[in-house]
C-alpha cells in the first residue's frame, strides 16, 4: 500500500524482500513476528523526528529572515529589484534596445522619405505608415536568420563577443524577431488594403494620371486589379504561409499540448512545426518577388528588399549547404539500450576529428524514418571517451518511431545475443561486448554545437540542476570531471595546475521511478570513481511524499535499512541515496554560500521552464546578500 501510494512500481515487486528486511532488523530473537505497536512507534518516531528537525530549523533560521534595509519601503524595494534585474540581464537589455532602436529609426526614416514622394499627395499618411512597416519587415526578415546559424554562433561564442552578447538566448531572440515580423506584416497589409488601395481606386482620374500615371502605365486600377497584381498575390500567399508556420511554431502546437480531432491531429507536434517552418523558404522567394514588382518604385537600385536579404540568406544557405555537410557524419551504432522509462540510449562510433566540449549538443537524423528531419540531443559522454552517446526520451512521433525501430532490431537478434534490451547496472564501457551483429537503423549526426553548459570550466563551483531527461547535458560534464580527476591522480604534479571547478553539486529531480534505470550507470560511476568526493549527487523522486509524511515513513525505514546493510538504495537501486519530494532550493543555496564563501558558482539548469524563475531569483538574492556570486544558465532546446 505504501509503495502504491508513492507510485513506486519497482518497489512493489520487491515488497516481500523489504518486509523480510524489517523483520530481520526488529525481530532479533527470530520469533517470527513483531507487534503492531512496535511498528507504529517506529513510524511515529520517524515522523516526529523529522517534524522536530523542521521546527528546530525554523526557529534557527528566524533571525536570517530579517528584511534588509533596502527592502523595507516600497520605493527602495522597487529600485533594488529593478537594479538587480538590470544587473542580471544587461546583455539582453542592450541587444533588445539596439534592435528596437534600429526598427524605430527605419520606421521614422521611411515615413519622412515618403512624405516627400508624389504618392503622398494621393494616399497621405497611409502610404507612409505602410512603407515604414514594410521597411522594418525587410530588416527583421533578414535578421531572423542569424540566430539560427548554429555553426556561426558556436564559433562566435568562443570570441570576445561571447562576453557581451547573450548567445544562449538565440532562440528567444529568434522568437522576438518573429513577433516583430508579425507586427510589421499586420501594419503593412492593414494600411495597404484598408486605406491605400481605396484611395487609389477612388482618386479622380485626372489627378491620378498626373501624379501616379507613369507608375501604373497610365491605367487607373480597380481594387481587384491591385489584389490580383504580382505584389497583391505574393503578399496574400506570404501572409497565409506565415500565419500557418507561425501558428504551428507556438508552444501549444509545437509541444502537442493541443489535441486536435481526427485527421487534424498531425497538425500538432514537432514534426508539423518542423515541416511548416521550412515553408518559409517559399516565403523568402515570394518576398523578393514582391519587393521587385512594387508599383511606386521603378529603379532597380531603389528596390532594397534583396539588399537586406543578400548577406543573411547567403550566410544561412552556406551553413546549410556547405558547412553543415562538412560536419555531417555517418556513424555506426555500437550499442542501443531501451529503458523502461521510455528512454533510448545510443552508443555510436566517434568520427575522426569530432571535437567537442562537455555540455555541447549534436543533431541526429535517421534516414529510415525521414530524410529531412534533424533532432537535437545533448552529448552524454566525456570528450576523452572514444565513443559518442546520447539519451533520447520518447516524447513525439519521431522519437517514438526511433525507439520502436531500435527495439525491434534488438529483439530480432536476441537468439544470438542475449540481454540487448536490459536494465543497465553500469555505464557503457567500450571494452564490453558490442552488438556488432545487430542490424541497426542508419544514424547520421552533425555538429557539435555550442550550448550554455560548455562554459562550466570558468566557475569555481558548479550547481547542476536537471529535471527528468534534462539531466543529459550534465552527464557529459560529470564524466569529464571524473576523467580529469583520474588523470590528476596519476600525475601528482599536475594537481597544482588543475583548472576548472573544484566541486560539483548535481541535483536531479524526476517524477517516475523508472527514470532511474537509464541514469543508474552514471550514479554508480560517481560512487565508484569519485575518490576525492568532487561530485555530490542528490536524487529526488517527486512521486514520494516528503520526508516526515506518514505515507512515506515506511519507505524511508526500508531505505535506511537496505542502504545500511547492502549499500544500495531501494528507490534508485544504485549506490546514491534518493530523497523524497522536491528540493528546498533556498536551503540548497544557503548551504552553498556557507560552504563556499567568496566563490563563483555556476548554476546550470535544464528542464521545465517552471523552475527557471525561482532559480534565477535565488541566484540574484544570494549574490547580493553574500560574498558568493551565482551565475545562472539555462539550456534552451
Amino acid at each position: 500500500m505504501s509503495a502504491a501510494t508513492n507510485k513506486l512500481t519497482n518497489f512493489k515487486i520487491h515488497a516481500a524482500t523489504y518486509a523480510s528486511l524489517i523483520m530481520e532488523e526488529f525481530d532479533p530473537d527470530h520469533l517470527g513476528y513483531i507487534e503492531i505497536w512496535q511498528l507504529e512507534s517506529l513510524l511515529r518516531g520517524m515522523v516526529g523526528a523529522v517534524d522536530g528537525q523542521k521546527n528546530l530549523k525554523r526557529s534557527q533560521t528566524l533571525a536570517k529572515t530579517m528584511i534588509p534595509r533596502r527592502y523595507r519601503t516600497p520605493v527602495s524595494k522597487f529600485l533594488t529589484n529593478a537594479l538587480e534585474k538590470i544587473h542580471d540581464n544587461w546583455k539582453r537589455i542592450w541587444v533588445v534596445t539596439l534592435w528596437l532602436s534600429i526598427n524605430l529609426i527605419l520606421f521614422i526614416w521611411k515615413i519622412q522619405q515618403f512624405k516627400r514622394r508624389a504618392a503622398f499627395k494621393i494616399m497621405g499618411n497611409c502610404v507612409c505608415l505602410a512603407k515604414a512597416a514594410g521597411e522594418t519587415l525587410k530588416f527583421n526578415m533578414a535578421l531572423v536568420l542569424l540566430p539560427v546559424c548554429r555553426t556561426t554562433l558556436t564559433k562566435l561564442r568562443e570570441t570576445f563577443l561571447g562576453s557581451i552578447i547573450p548567445f544562449d538566448d538565440n532562440i528567444n531572440f529568434h522568437k522576438m524577431i518573429a513577433l516583430g515580423i508579425s507586427v510589421g506584416t499586420f501594419l503593412h497589409v492593414w494600411f495597404h488594403t484598408t486605406c491605400n488601395f481605396v484611395k487609389l481606386v477612388s482618386c479622380p482620374q485626372s489627378k491620378f494620371m498626373t501624379v501616379l500615371g507613369s507608375n501604373f502605365d497610365y491605367h487607373q486600377p480597380t481594387y481587384m486589379d491591385l489584389v490580383a497584381s504580382v505584389p497583391g498575390v505574393t503578399g496574400i500567399l506570404m501572409t497565409l504561409f506565415m500565419i500557418f508556420s507561425f501558428t504551428l511554431a507556438t508552444h501549444s502546437f509545437r509541444r502537442n499540448v493541443i489535441k486536435l480531432p481526427g485527421s487534424f491531429h498531425h497538425l500538432a507536434g514537432f514534426n508539423a512545426f518542423w515541416y511548416a517552418h521550412h515553408l518559409l523558404v517559399i516565403v523568402y522567394v515570394l518576398f523578393i518577388i514582391h519587393g521587385y514588382f512594387i508599383f511606386l518604385t521603378k529603379e532597380w537600385y531603389k528596390k532594397t528588399t534583396w539588399m537586406y536579404l543578400a548577406v543573411p540568406v547567403l550566410l544561412y544557405a552556406t551553413e546549410r549547404v556547405l558547412i553543415v555537410n562538412e560536419n555531417r557524419y555517418h556513424v555506426d551504432v555500437l550499442k542501443a539500450v531501451v529503458y523502461t522509462g521510455n528512454v533510448l540510449a545510443l552508443y555510436m562510433s566517434k568520427p575522426p576529428g569530432f571535437r567537442y566540449k562537455s555540455g555541447m549538443y549534436l543533431f541526429v537524423k535517421c534516414p529510415d524514418i525521414s530524410n529531412f528531419e534533424w533532432h537535437p540531443f545533448s552529448i552524454t559522454c566525456a570528450p576523452d571517451d572514444d565513443y559518442l552517446s546520447v539519451h533520447i526520451r520518447t516524447l513525439g512521433d519521431w522519437t517514438t518511431e526511433l525507439r520502436t525501430r531500435f527495439q525491434k532490431a534488438c529483439q530480432s537478434t536476441q537468439s544470438r545475443t542475449k540481454n540487448l534490451i536490459r536494465m543497465e547496472t553500469k555505464a557503457y564501457n567500450p571494452n564490453d561486448v558490442e552488438q556488432s551483429q545487430v542490424l541497426f537503423p542508419k544514424i547520421i549526426i552533425k555538429g557539435p554545437y555550442g550550448a550554455p553548459a560548455q562554459n562550466y570550466k570558468k566557475y569555481d563551483i558548479l550547481l547542476l540542476v536537471g529535471l527528468g531527461i534534462g539531466a543529459t547535458p550534465f552527464i557529459s560534464i560529470i564524466k569529464d570531471i571524473l576523467n580529469q580527476q583520474a588523470e590528476y591522480n596519476q600525475h601528482d604534479d599536475a594537481s597544482s595546475n588543475k583548472k576548472g571547478p573544484q566541486r560539483a553539486y548535481f541535483y536531479w529531480v524526476t517524477r517516475e521511478q523508472g527514470s532511474f534505470d537509464w541514469f543508474k550507470g552514471v550514479m554508480d560511476d560517481i560512487a565508484e570513481h569519485d575518490e576525492n568526493e568532487v561530485i555530490e549527487m542528490h536524487n529526488y523522486l517527486t512521486s514520494i511524499y516528503e520526508e516526515g509524511d506518514a505515507r512515506s515513513a515506511l519507505i524511508r525505514m526500508v531505505q535506511s535499512l537496505q542502504h545500511a546493510k547492502n549499500g544500495v538504495d531501494v528507490v534508485s537501486e544504485s549506490r546514491i541515496r534518493t530523497h523524497f519530494a522536491r528540493p528546498n532550493w533556498k536551503r540548497v543555496f544557503a548551504q552553498l554560500v556557507a560552504s563556499h564563501p567568496s566563490s563563483r558558482i555556476g548554476v546550470f539548469y535544464c528542464g521545465s521552464p517552471t523552475l527557471t524563475k525561482p532559480l534565477k531569483k535565488l541566484c540574484r538574492e544570494f549574490s547580493i546578500n553574500s560574498s558568493t556570486r551565482f551565475n545562472f544558465h539555462k539550456e534552451n532546446f
